[in-house]
């Protein structure tokens, strides 16, 4: 947790914002052997687990420690004799990260499966012995944690204890809390290790357990995290920022003057709020930097301001922007549409009259609780539900209101991996994707897909291995290619073929982002590898149907003797809007007035000739229309046509292209106002989705 946070005092008759005020604040990344062990030798822990249970009783004062002191003498006495890398006895590893997770406001359980995380592992205790002695969840828990034998595994060790460890996550998130904690701390004492070693496990931290950390909400422990990976990653870099961060502290810091700023104006105002400076971690500093280039005094922080109620918050907002010159771009409501990671809060910056711009963070203490702790800070979301206060229309299946849709996705998708490399290099793959949008189906339902997600990927997050048949889509009411990129509040209907052995193309996976439609689409394509690259037969030429008429139709020309043709471009019809050019041969090319030809004729200085319709009725027009493929479509087209009185020139059918085909018709119609009737009638024949004019 950041320097700044505070935590309540153990004293249970305190009042809770008291007790947060009266306790001394605790620096997780100040942590040690000293806190732990205090005055004892290393062959003696008797109050190291005190530390542990004064954190655990500042967040949740009626806790039963007697657990945790059961949980601890089991791992210390199975321990016993084993040393760290570091030369610390090995008790101090489980210790210190229970003691991170009891900062951040754990609860019991978490602590308790936490003190034994690595007893199945390095000991002799069974799982049988974790569950007899402490139950069910705290077993579960405990198997989540747990790496699988590298015996049984060997390279692929380290992506199946990650598929193991988030398919236990998916059913109890405490699992990937104590991962992230464990994590922290051993990167905390990684300096004993090996150069590349090093390297290997930051490589990992930064593109599974950060990403995690992030998705978890779990603030205190991402920054951290980034801070440690950034200096063994990037030696050079931590460097210099450490070296900007040292010749700050020795300046004239302008924050604490704004911040005292802000509280008299929000005590002017009449708002209850607490206001305090943030220092950015080190990461934070470096990317300000990359952005601004030369960094200001009030670069190196933040100013955080706490209230008690959402309403407070836009209260707080209003007054910052009433009293100070805010920066329009900087903000950013986070409370009115929350990340995906639970996070909430009101960003902004506001300039002062030195000229100082400081960025400031608004939220409620409750947003602040779980901005820092993320899942850890919901306490235990698997506490059931008294019979009698359940709803009584309540199944019996329990809600997991840590399970975000990345969660659920990852979960779907990790099945059909086909080997633990490919689970390896798409679960990094979907965790660079930071962010998230909402689509909603057409049936009313909504969609969770990663930003710049395809129609692709909304069929297989809707559909699964259904979606193989997808031709086409719509994307808020207009047909759309599959390609297309979805954004934040689309509305999707997917169109299906009914031919149940179609699959999809091959150039899908260039507009796939979803490890589960790239791994659905690549398993497909492999099991049909006859259909990837098609034989080079010649194509076969479209079906056409020709009429024996022709000509201008009833447009005529104000140019004696000229021969006058509609063009195909463009269908002219009465009562349209057109404009005639001479081409060779003396004829006369009638097209619509809004027409490309139109402009390009222009562009070249061709002079238009006047056109006008004939008092008669009957028109000539070029219909497109679309649909799925299937048997005597084109009969059944040609007859709501006839039906319509209207009379075929000609029709073109194009071979089918991905179970869609496209239809050309040149038609006589006694009456142009008949054009719109003929149109829907052609819609109405099933298989046909869309009916337009050329």
């Amino acid at each position: 947790m950041s320097a700044e946070a505070t935590n309540p005092e153990a004293r249970p008759d305190a009042r809770p914002e008291l007790r947060r005020r009266g306790r001394t604040r605790l620096d997780l990344r100040r942590l040690g052997r000293a806190a732990l062990l205090g005055p004892t030798s290393r062959d003696r822990l008797p109050d190291a687990i005190g530390h542990v249970a004064e954190a655990h009783r500042a967040h949740h004062p009626d806790a039963d420690l007697s657990l945790l002191r059961r949980a601890y003498v089991l791992a210390e006495s199975s321990h016993r004799g084993q040393m760290r890398k570091s030369g610390e006895p090995y008790i101090t590893h489980p210790l210190a990260v229970t003691l991170i997770l009891a900062e951040l406001g754990a609860e019991t359980t978490t602590l308790t499966a936490s003190l034994l995380h690595d007893t199945v592992e390095d000991t002799e205790v069974t799982l049988d012995q974790v569950r007899a002695e402490f139950g069910d969840e705290v077993c579960f828990i405990v198997d989540g944690v747990t790496k699988v034998e590298k015996i049984d595994y060997g390279a692929a060790a380290e992506p199946e204890t990650f598929r193991k460890m988030l398919v236990a996550t998916g059913n109890d998130v405490r699992v990937m809390s104590i991962k992230l904690a464990d994590r922290l701390h051993n990167m905390r004492t990684l300096g004993v290790m090996r150069p590349e070693k090093q390297a290997r496990i930051a490589k990992v931290t930064r593109d599974v357990l950060i990403p995690l950390a992030e998705r978890l909400g779990v603030q205190a422990l991402k920054s951290e995290l980034e801070d440690l990976v950034f200096a063994i990653l990037h030696p050079e870099e931590y460097e210099h920022t450490r070296a900007l961060i040292a010749a700050h502290a020795g300046e004239r810091d302008p924050l604490p003057a704004i911040a005292e700023s802000v509280r008299a104006v929000l005590r002017e105002a009449g708002i209850a709020a607490e206001v305090v400076v943030r220092p950015r971690h080190f990461v934070s500093v470096h990317r300000i930097a990359l952005k601004r280039g030369e960094l200001r005094g009030s670069d190196f922080g933040r100013i955080l301001v706490l209230v008690g109620e959402n309403a407070d918050c836009y209260a707080v907002l209003g007054e910052l922007h009433t009293c100070f010159t805010p920066v329009v771009s900087e903000f950013k409501d986070f409370i009115a549409a929350p990340k995906f990671n639970l996070y909430q809060s009101l960003h902004t910056a506001v300039a002062t009259p030195e000229g100082y711009v400081a960025e400031v963070i608004v939220r409620t203490r409750q947003m602040h609780r779980v901005a820092e702790a993320g899942v850890v800070a919901l306490g235990n979301p698997y506490t059931t539900v008294p019979a009698a206060e359940a709803a009584p229309d309540c199944d019996e299946e329990r809600v997991d209101p840590t399970r975000p849709g990345w969660l659920s996705r990852l979960l779907d998708w990790q099945q059909s991996a086909p080997d633990p490399d490919t689970f390896w290099s798409v679960l990094r793959a979907e965790l660079a994707q930071d962010r998230e949008i909402t689509v909603f189906r057409a049936d009313g339902g909504t969609l969770g897909l990663p930003a710049g997600a395809s129609c692709i990927d909304a069929a297989y997050a809707q559909h699964g291995e259904a979606a193989h048949g997808c031709i086409g889509a719509r994307v808020n009411g207009r047909l759309t290619s599959l390609s297309s990129r979805l954004s934040d509040g689309d509305t999707v209907q997917l169109l299906l073929a009914q031919d149940a052995s179609s699959g999809p193309a091959a150039d899908w996976l260039e507009h796939a982002r979803t490890p589960a439609a790239r791994i659905a689409i690549g398993s497909w394509l492999q099991a049909h590898p006859d259909t990837v690259k098609p034989a080079a037969t010649p194509a076969r030429a479209a079906l056409s149907v020709v009429g024996a008429r022709g000509g201008g139709g009833n447009a005529v020309a104000d140019l004696p003797d000229a021969t006058v043709r509609l063009a195909g471009c463009c269908t002219p019809v009465p009562p349209d809007a057109v404009a005639g050019f001479v081409v060779r041969g003396g004829a006369v090319t009638v097209h619509r007035i809004h027409c490309a030809a139109v402009a390009q004729m222009r562009a070249l200085g061709r002079t238009s000739v006047a056109v006008h319709w004939r008092a008669t009725a009957d028109c000539r027009v070029t219909l497109l229309a679309e649909s799925f493929g299937r048997p005597h479509l084109l009969a059944d087209l040609t007859e709501a046509i006839a039906r319509e009185g209207v009379e075929v020139v000609s029709a073109t059918v194009e071979p089918p292209v991905e179970q869609r085909v496209r239809h050309t018709y040149t038609l006589q119609l006694p009456d142009a106002t008949g054009l719109p009737v003929l149109m829907r009638a052609m819609r109405d024949v099933p298989g046909v989705y869309d009916v337009r004019r050329a």
